[in-house]
């Protein structure tokens, strides 16, 4: 029998620390037929892979509900529906249990400092009375939290106890010892009835209890927070959609949409779903998908994607992809898997977790019992087994890791970034070496048009039209990049005779009774056309790994057109930003050596593997890997797959073919190859965010759980309250989401230089009516640097205002009143101490 291997999703509810994920995880590993399970105790999500063949979903369900919890299959908007239930039960219960401990608070303890008590409390004769109500505004507390006693006692006896066993125990404990003082208040002497009024305990259990809702509140609110990524991303679609039925146009749900459905969209709308267009012409803004802002183009068999904006014509579309096999619902898949799944450094804090509460167990009753042998009074060695049980907190620890993994993947989709696992975030962190395919990667992946040299009088125009109309009816890509540059002039083309493609060499047509020969070098000698005074132009764009074409008429040359595979806008500043953060680049291409060096040279990649086949680009990536290299491949084509998934972290570009996307690690979305800076920019980011996690929670336990036990009291020390330790517990689970919550303010280099930029466009928008200078400055490197360089020129008398751009090495200056540019370079150059380029009066 075939293996059939599928994956899902559950939502699982009961899980309230760590420890809950493990025992939840270890239960449903056991099944046989599952091949992986991993819990996200922050997004309380269960990811299984299974065989279908030995396994049924009702099996997984029944594993996590003999774990002690509930699973059910994860459904669009419902767990959205059930999480703001959950926030709005733990804030009644919150609110129910403060209205009940605070009075019980001021009873227990106001008399202490003075805050007058009822007559029927106060008093020996009394003590009855002060003990009793202390334990009936208990119970309602206890009523508020009853969860953490049924879950907690429940994992105690399978034998995975988790935070809640601790706080159960604790609170437990306080309020038996409480029951077991009211029993000696009535039937003990004098000295005993004074004694156990004093220490009942109450007040203590129920502000345990009410610190820990209210820090599950808070806890809840922040972790909503960090899926706010999905939110966006699913409210992007339309809720409805117009189809066409039997003549008619009919709303209906979104979900309702089958594919074959021919859908209208009218200008402004969203589309609903993916199809292609069967009537109409319009432009369509799909800026969601692939950052480019100016819309593009759509005419009858284009495709269309969901969620994308219709935005000046109507048109009619057939229904290819709907509800979760559309590009956005697959993004969406891409990032709720990346934020379900575990890095590599989270399984290793759920190992050390799922030994954590049991560890905690045994410090408490061994403090406990400890103190009591050594002499200590029952009191005084229950307050520190119920401290040391409260104070220990395996959430911190749980929820230090999947936090941030979640935060961080979701904002990596915001800027077009699809992070798919936590192992790809993890790894790309550690990236030395990234190899980038050349074709469709650093360049655009089409040849265009780059030189046109014209001689013997003919101008750069009429060489192009002739050259156009010679090659229209070829179907070489160097031949379309050459009539797509003369549409785009508007150019119009002559009729051509006895049209003869030459393979490898060129194209020989009759235009105007003259022959045209377009082609190589050889080409030209074998029609014997004088190349000589051409040859050295044609070497140097060779050389620039371009393709110089000759161009003759009746055997006499009339110039150079050169067509080339030209680099995308941002490869260069890609790959200085890479060389900025130490990381060697390599490039990979099938293309010649010499063209290859040639498009190195251009974007600053120092070393190269050229003549490389497809097959062996993946062995490349290995041999690298052998150095010792942390490797992460870029590309795009099928052709890239082995390779993406060879390399350490595969990243592939959005509009690359759907193989080469399956096969990595990352998607960039935009196809803009600056975001492998922010992919690797964001990684580092959330593993540091993540150590920062981990290094608290463990710095919080380590100091927490010995200062509870009286470790620091035997010396002299303090002793812990178990009301303290309550909140400091709290305090530390809802610190680390708020921690991994501070990535939420990540921006990528291109982001901020923008906002730079934008600044400064703004500041020379001002005062339209001032005389402003530019001024090009060399040697600035930090922010010192600006403000020697603004103080020099502020102090010139008639500038008003003075703006530095550090990155581009610039500063303009607003002047009320005309400044010479030989104060400006005293300023700069004597008082500032930097060199001045040059300036430029604006």
């Amino acid at each position: 029998m075939i293996d059939i291997m599928e994956k899902k999703q559950f939502d699982i509810s009961g899980m309230t620390c760590a420890a809950c994920a493990r025992a939840v995880e270890k239960s449903v590993s056991k099944l046989d037929g599952i091949v992986e399970a991993n819990v996200n105790f922050a997004s309380e999500k269960l990811n299984v892979q299974y065989d279908e063949n030995k396994l049924k979903i009702e099996q997984i369900i029944q594993a996590v509900e003999h774990a002690g919890y509930k699973a059910e299959e994860s459904v669009e908007n419902k767990k959205k529906d059930d999480k703001d239930k959950e926030i709005i039960s733990l804030r009644n219960k919150l609110i129910f249990a403060a209205v009940f401990t605070i009075p019980l608070l001021y009873i227990s303890m106001g008399h202490m400092i003075g805050l007058p008590l009822p007559g029927f409390l106060t008093g020996h004769e009394n003590a009855l009375n002060f003990a009793l109500i202390q334990f009936i505004l208990t119970i309602p507390v206890v009523i508020a939290g009853y969860k953490f006693y049924t879950v907690g006692f429940r994992t105690l006896f399978k034998a995975s106890p988790n935070m809640d066993s601790l706080i159960a125990l604790g609170t437990g404990a306080a309020i038996l010892y409480g029951l077991f003082a009211i029993y000696k208040i009535m039937t003990g002497t004098h000295e005993e009835v004074i004694a156990y009024s004093m220490d009942l305990y109450f007040e203590s259990a129920a502000v345990i209890i009410t610190l820990i809702l209210l820090g599950r509140y808070f806890e809840a609110l922040a972790k909503g927070r960090t899926s706010e990524a999905i939110k966006k991303l699913m409210g992007l679609a339309p809720k409805t959609a117009v189809i066409i039925k039997e003549g008619k146009e009919v709303e209906i749900a979104i979900e309702e949409v089958k594919v074959g459905d021919i859908i209208v969209v009218k200008p402004g709308q969203k589309i609903p779903v993916d199809g292609e267009v069967i009537k109409g012409t319009t432009a369509v803004d799909e800026s969601m998908l692939t950052g480019e802002s100016i819309p593009v183009e759509k005419k009858t068999g284009d495709p269309v994607v969901g969620a994308t904006i219709n935005k000046t014509g109507s048109i009619q579309f057939k229904a290819t992809k709907v509800g979760k096999d559309t590009v956005l619902a697959q993004i969406v898949r891409l990032v709720e898997e990346a934020q379900g799944s575990k890095a590599p450094i989270a399984k290793m804090v759920d190992v050390i977790s799922s030994y954590f509460v049991p560890v905690v167990l045994v410090i408490a009753f061994a403090a406990g019992v400890l103190w009591y042998l050594s002499g200590e009074s029952l009191v005084f060695s229950l307050t520190m087994l119920i401290s040391v049980l409260v104070i220990a907190c395996p959430c911190a620890l749980g929820l230090a890791t999947p936090t941030a993994i979640m935060v961080g993947t979701g904002k990596g989709a915001e800027y077009g970034v699809l992070i798919k696992s936590g192992t790809a975030l993890e790894t790309a962190h550690k990236v030395n070496t990234i190899v980038f395919d050349k074709t469709g990667t650093l360049t655009e992946g089409r040849p265009e048009l780059t030189d046109i040299i014209s001689y013997h009088g003919i101008t750069e125009d009429e060489l192009l039209q002739l050259s156009a109309s010679a090659e229209k009816a070829s179907e070489h890509p160097l031949g379309e990049a050459i009539v797509r540059k003369a549409q785009e002039k508007k150019l119009s083309l002559f009729e051509t005779e006895e049209f003869n493609a030459i393979p490898g060499h060129g194209i020989e047509v009759m235009i105007n009774e003259q022959k045209i020969i377009l082609g190589n070098k050889k080409l030209m000698l074998d029609r014997q056309v004088d190349i000589h005074e051409a040859e050295k132009t044609a070497d140097r764009l060779a050389l620039e790994g371009k393709s110089p074409m000759y161009v003759a008429a009746d055997n006499r040359l009339l110039g150079i057109i050169a067509v080339a595979d030209v680099v995308k806008g941002n490869s260069i500043k890609a790959i200085k930003k890479l060389h900025d953060m130490g990381i060697e680049v390599v490039m990979i291409t099938g293309d010649n050596k010499r063209t290859a060096e040639a498009i190195a040279k251009q974007v600053g990649i120092n070393r190269v593997l050229a003549e490389v086949l497809p097959q062996d680009k993946a062995k490349e990536v290995k041999k690298i890997q052998e150095e010792g290299k942390k490797v992460a491949m870029v590309g795009d084509g099928i052709n890239d797959a082995p390779a993406l998934a060879m390399a350490d972290v595969g990243i592939a570009i959005g509009s690359g073919t759907d193989v080469a996307m399956e096969s990595a690690d990352i998607v960039l979305m935009k196809s803009d190859i600056l975001d492998v800076v922010t992919a690797l920019q964001l990684s580092k980011s959330t593993i540091r965010n993540i150590k920062q996690n981990l290094f608290w929670a463990f710095f919080y336990n380590s100091a927490g759980i010995p200062l509870a036990a009286g470790l620091f009291y035997l010396f002299g020390g303090p002793k812990l309250n178990p009301m303290f330790a309550a909140a400091a517990m709290s305090f530390s689970s809802v610190s680390e989401v708020l921690n991994a919550l501070r990535l939420k303010a990540f921006k990528p280099d291109a982001d901020k230089e923008n906002e730079s930029y934008k600044k400064v466009l703004k500041s020379e928008e001002k005062e339209g009516d001032m005389m402003k200078k530019k001024l090009y400055i060399e040697g600035m490197s930090c922010q010192h640097c600006v403000n020697h360089v603004q103080k020099a020129l502020s102090q010139i008398s008639g500038i008003d205002a003075v703006n530095v751009d550090l990155e581009n090495k610039y500063a303009i200056v607003d002047m009320k009143e005309e400044v010479s540019d030989d104060l400006l370079k005293q300023a700069v150059v004597d008082e500032a101490g930097y060199e001045l380029v040059k300036i430029e009066k604006l």
